[in-house]
């Protein structure tokens, strides 16, 4: 009886000293376990910035696609192997880039502190650091505790990750179901002010937008005409084009501007002006200083997404192999 009290007790106090919260996401998750381990993501991230102006937007997607598909627990990272193809090599994500990166991070957290930091944590926190790059200040909060799933599949990442041809129903639906809301959807698709398209995910609106050789009505024809002499024709899956034209690897809130313009490269984008309330919050987005507050919510809210907390999951050894 003497030891169930004492071992209540014990419960208690851990409680009260904030180890009791080993279920939830919290700042300096790692402050005891590896005091560096921020510093250390933070620290290659820049020097790899510093080198590839485009990391950025490689590294946001990645954390997207991640969290989208069983929540922000690095599946994405896992390699395919004989039985099972994993998320990574699903359509979507074939494009995906900055992996090697994310491998240097934890191999240098692995040296510093074994088997510590996760892989979900690294890609949470990878994502925040390469935007922040340039503006030497970190631009939102990362909450940290993550641990890493051993589960990837292909097949999910095709039922979850939302498509540029969507419409604003789908696109409302697919990010409801993770719990974000329409502000959410509107505010994370800023992210298009950096990185680049392919041409085979949009030129279907500029030659043949309903099956008859015809282009999207509400495309900028100026704006179109320019994508034209960027993709040629319909079955050019490798061109890359600016999402963001001239602004391409500068963080700001110029894609909300375009928008306006009706120069938003994909459907899902041109999507956004066709419900009243998510016009409305795109027009709010027009202010610098409003997208950066929003935009640092909504990234916040994105992270959490379904995260394997406490004894959940486990703290992968490599990156893209489960332990």
């Amino acid at each position: 009886m003497a030891s169930a009290k004492l071992f209540l007790i014990l419960v208690l106090v851990s409680w009260v000293l904030g180890l009791g919260h080993c279920g939830e996401l919290r700042k300096n998750f790692y402050k005891t376990t590896c005091r560096q381990a921020e510093q250390i993501v933070q620290n290659i991230t820049w020097k790899h910035a510093a080198n590839n102006s485009a990391l950025p937007a490689k590294l946001l997607r990645m954390h997207f696609h991640d969290c989208f598909v069983r929540g922000c627990d690095a599946s994405v990272l896992l390699d395919s192997v004989a039985n099972n193809t994993a998320e990574k090599d699903a359509i979507p994500n074939l494009s995906l880039a900055g992996f090697d990166v994310i491998d240097e991070i934890k191999t240098q957290l692995e040296k510093s502190c074994p088997g510590v930091v996760s892989c979900a944590d690294i890609v949470t926190l990878a994502a925040r650091d390469s935007v922040s790059f340039k503006f030497n200040r970190s631009m939102w909060e990362v909450l940290t505790g993550r641990r890493d799933g051993n589960i990837s599949r292909a097949s999910e990442a095709l039922a979850n990750i939302p498509s540029p041809f969507s419409n604003f129903t789908t696109l409302k639906q697919s990010f409801a179901s993770k719990n974000l809301t329409v502000q959410d959807l509107v505010v994370l698709s800023g992210a298009h002010t950096i990185g680049v398209g392919h041409c085979n995910l949009f030129s279907n609106r500029l030659y043949n937008f309903t099956g008859k050789g015809d282009a999207d009505p509400s495309l900028n024809s100026t704006y179109a005409t320019f994508l034209k002499t960027k993709c040629q024709s319909l079955s050019d899956t490798t061109t890359t084009v600016e999402m963001d034209p001239g602004s391409s690897v500068t963080f700001d809130n110029d894609y909300f501007t375009s928008l306006k313009l009706q120069k938003g490269m994909f459907q899902s984008d041109a999507a956004l002006l066709t419900n009243k309330g998510s016009s409305n919050i795109v027009n709010e987005m027009l202010r610098s200083g409003k997208f950066f507050t929003e935009f640092s919510q909504s990234m916040k809210k994105m992270g959490a997404i379904g995260v394997l907390t406490g004894s959940s999951g486990e703290i992968r050894k490599k990156c893209n192999v489960a332990n």
